[in-house]
């Protein structure tokens, strides 16, 4: 039987304002190039400030939601709970995921409290350093969650970053919980190394005994597995996940289809912008998946829209160029 929904995801609600600088903008305000940074609102409104100079894009975004996103764009069937405030970012953000088809927990009755961002500032070597005001997103918890509509989803995708937060992980575990009493499939994104590293605890709490796929990066595989290489983090994640995909770059990615390994290349590209890749990976990967296509193929696939995109300003591709992808790979 058909579930309703291909994927379930949970995450940050964040309006993603991207702009490009360079190392000397970041020495000036004192950030760590590559990281993601949880900034309060007063330090998001001095950076706003800095870059209201340059030029600028907006767009819907939060890990998570440019997966299901992705997903919708290539015609799959997603449900996204997250928080927004009673704000003009807030209607921005909920306008724009009702305009992709997709369905979610928001209520037009607001709070009037302000909605998340995240500042993405792009370096030259197309590297991207983030300081994100989380706003609303921040008191997001297990009232967010609709359990009828988890258990119609094929997958239950959840956003790594929520677990910065107590509330968020509690919400994750009761996610977890809904999703396994009704034979829906677990799907955890680690987000960040730094996450990885400094919230190990409540990482493996959503883990619990194993989840059914993990989607990460090749720094984020080695903090988490304690390997090198990506055949040597896949010796460790094997223990805790049915499927995964490893991100290796330019590299492509390595994917265990839960008997093998399964190394996937990927095109030359020259990389412009990597800001939202990973989630475009998991989003085009959960779709090939869910739609009959084998592990290699929704590699090739994952690969493919990920560097596309990567050749880009901006954290997504024109639904034509997906489905030309998607027409050209999948068929």
């Amino acid at each position: 039987m058909m579930k309703k929904y291909n994927v379930y995801g949970m995450g940050n609600a964040l309006v993603d304002i991207e702009v490009l600088v360079d190392q000397n903008y970041l020495d000036q305000m004192e950030m760590e190039k590559g990281v993601m940074c949880l900034v309060p609102r007063e330090r998001q409104s001095q950076i706003l400030d800095s870059v209201k100079k340059l030029d600028t894009t907006r767009c819907c975004g939060g890990s998570a939601a440019n997966t299901v996103i992705g997903m919708a764009q290539l015609g799959g069937r997603s449900f996204y709970s997250c928080r927004v405030g009673g704000d003009k970012l807030g209607d921005f953000y909920l306008g724009n995921l009702l305009g992709h088809g997709i369905a979610t927990n928001i209520d037009v009755d607001r709070p009037a409290v302000t909605t998340g961002t995240c500042v993405v500032m792009v370096t030259p070597d197309a590297d991207r350093t983030m300081n994100t005001h989380l706003g609303i997103s921040r008191d997001f918890c297990s009232d967010q969650l609709i359990p009828e509509e988890i258990a119609k989803s094929e997958y239950f995708y959840i956003e790594g970053y929520l677990l910065y937060g107590e509330e968020g992980t509690q919400a994750a575990l009761e996610g977890v919980r809904i999703a396994r009493e009704n034979g829906v499939k677990i799907a955890l994104t680690l987000s960040d190394k730094n996450l990885v590293i400094n919230r190990r605890e409540q990482v493996m709490s959503v883990i619990g005994e194993g989840v059914d796929a993990i989607f990460c990066n090749l720094d984020e595989a080695r903090a988490f597995s304690g390997g090198d290489t990506p055949e040597e983090c896949s010796v460790f994640m094997q223990k805790y996940a049915n499927t995964f995909g490893i991100t290796l770059g330019d590299k492509g990615a390595l994917v265990y289809d839960g008997s093998e390994n399964i190394m996937v290349t990927t095109a030359s590209i020259k990389a412009i912008d990597t800001l939202g890749a990973g989630d475009l990976f998991a989003g085009s990967f959960l779709y090939a998946i869910t739609h009959g296509h084998s592990y290699t193929e929704a590699g090739r696939f994952a690969c493919r829209t990920a560097s596309v995109l990567c050749s880009q300003y901006g954290t997504r591709l024109p639904t034509e160029k997906l489905l030309e992808i998607k027409k050209e790979i999948l068929g």
